[in-house]
């Protein structure tokens, strides 16, 4: 029976390491939730461990999860009781003498062990200097009393802000392609097309250059870098004495209210798609634009991190419209089947 149950496990472990974490939407919010430090954070057992916890509370609760060994590896040495000279021989201070090499390379070992950890810390708060100043300067487009003219400069800058701070963090996390060659370029477009930093740099690229000046546009910026300024100060600050007074509430709200941000920011996005065919009416109409951003659309229905969100909205959509048209304009039935099969392809 224990052989059994340790094949068992062994089965489950390998399903575990198998299972495709970055296209589950309910691992991202899992591990958004966990508070642990920084260079706690990028290594890959701990990663593990808590994909594990993961696997074992949303996929298969049978699977055991072996407890997680936080090894003392990175700290120095003790150094060792001084010896009086008189009592060492001869091959004790061979030894010694012997040692001094290895001493050195240990350290300049453990200096290069720490230079992941301080290279992740720099990345983080580059990222949190870019949203922080996203977050400052959309609430000044969206402010009633500023001027029109700063208004407008800030709506721009606030999605040029968004857009670097997307590529930056698909750099950090995908690197660039292998070769610069057509198989090449499909592979890396494939793993990225589908994560929300990409959904979030063409976001920005079909507004940030349009005659168009949707302050609706601003709201799922907004609620991206609330969330993200939110999580770096909670992990970061916690105990700083000005986060505590000012900032602590509002930050632990945010954290806990992501699914809220989400559901607000996929209702932003759908109004956008019908606010754009209501504009080309206008003389401001851009065709391009509308089709770009319904491709979009297109593609935040069917990506596992936007999905959930997205195509809640969509069937509440569809049963307040749906009784509508079958009662009173039956003959957009046809149309309407045809956009479907499009939107579902």
């Amino acid at each position: 029976m224990e052989e059994e149950r340790e094949d068992s496990q062994k089965l489950k472990k390998i399903a575990a390491a198998a299972f495709d974490y970055e296209n589950d939407p309910r691992w991202a919010d899992y591990w958004s939730n966990i508070l642990i430090p920084p260079h706690m954070a990028s290594r890959a057992d701990v990663v593990n461990h808590f994909k594990h916890k993961f696997y074992q509370r949303y996929i298969d609760p049978d699977f055991v999860v072996e407890a997680m060994n936080i090894s003392n590896s990175s700290q120095p040495p003790k150094p060792s009781a001084p010896s009086s000279s008189s009592s060492a021989s001869p091959n004790d201070q061979a030894r010694t003498r012997s040692s001094g090499p290895n001493t050195r390379t240990s350290g300049t070992s453990a200096t290069a062990g720490s230079n992941p950890t301080s290279v992740r810390w720099d990345s983080q708060t580059i990222q949190f200097s870019v949203n922080a100043w996203v977050l400052i300067v959309a609430v000044l487009a969206i402010f009633p009393l500023v001027p029109g003219s700063l208004s407008n400069r800030a709506y721009r800058l606030s999605f040029m802000g968004t857009a670097c701070s997307s590529l930056y963090s698909l750099y950090s996390l995908y690197g660039r392609p292998r070769a610069w060659n057509l198989q090449a370029l499909q592979v890396y477009f494939q793993s990225i097309i589908a994560t929300k930093d990409f959904i979030y740099f063409i976001y920005c690229l079909c507004f940030v250059s349009s005659h168009l000046c949707l302050k609706l546009a601003l709201v799922p910026i907004l609620c991206r870098a609330l969330e993200l300024v939110a999580k770096f100060l909670r992990r970061n600050f916690s105990r700083s004495t000005l986060y505590r007074k000012y900032l602590e509430d509002l930050c632990v709200w945010v954290e806990s209210n992501t699914t809220t941000l989400s559901i607000l920011s996929s209702h932003s996005e759908i109004g956008l798609g019908f606010l754009l065919i209501v504009s080309l009416i206008f003389w401001q109409r851009n065709i391009i634009q509308t089709f770009m951003y319904w491709q979009l659309l297109k593609l935040m229905y069917h990506a596992p991190v936007t999905a959930g969100y997205h195509q809640s909205v969509w069937v509440k959509i569809g049963r307040m419209v749906n009784p509508l048209i079958h009662r009173y304009a039956p003959f957009l039935n046809t149309a309407i089947s045809a956009v479907q099969r499009w939107w579902l392809r």
